[in-house]
C-alpha cells in the first residue's frame, strides 16, 4: 500500500499533542519544557539531524544509519510527518516499493530553533 505525502508547512513550536504552546513575553526565559517535544525524542531527533546534513535518505538508509528497526523508524517517521517535519515520498524502482524521506522547511526550522534552545540550556547551565 503505497500512499504520496507531498510537502505541508508546519508552525514551528506546536507541542506533540498538536497544541500550540503558550506566547513568550520579550524578553521572558525559557524553560526545558518549551523543547519541542517532537524533534525532543532521541530517534526522532536522529532522524530530523541525518535529513539536515543529507537531501534524501531511503527508509533503509535511516534504518542503517540510526540501527533501529522497521516497526521503530516507521512509528516515529510517522510522528515527524504528522508534525510535516518531513515529507515522505513513495515511488517503485521496477516492482520494489522505495520509500525516501527530505527535511520540509518547517522541519529545518524547527531544528535549528532546538538547537538554539540547547545551547541557551548549556550556556546557562555553565554560567
Amino acid at each position: 500500500m503505497a500512499r504520496a505525502v507531498g510537502s505541508r508547512q508546519s508552525a514551528v513550536g506546536a507541542r506533540e499533542d498538536g497544541a500550540r504552546a503558550p506566547a513568550r513575553a520579550a524578553g521572558a526565559k525559557r524553560s526545558t519544557l518549551d523543547l519541542d517535544r517532537v524533534i525532543h525524542e532521541r530517534l526522532r531527533l536522529g532522524i530530523v539531524s541525518a535529513l539536515a546534513v543529507n537531501e534524501r535518505l531511503t527508509f533503509n538508509d535511516l534504518k542503517r544509519l540510526l540501527q533501529t528497526t522497521d516497526g521503530n523508524l516507521s512509528v516515529h517517521a510517522r510522528k515527524l510527518e504528522e508534525a510535516q517535519y518531513i515529507a515522505c515520498d513513495k515511488t517503485f524502482d521496477g516492482r520494489m516499493p522505495r520509500t525516501e524521506y527530505r527535511l520540509t522547511a518547517a522541519g529545518r526550522r524547527a531544528l535549528e530553533k532546538y538547537i538554539a534552545h540547547m545551547d541557551a540550556i548549556i550556556k546557562a547551565v555553565r554560567d
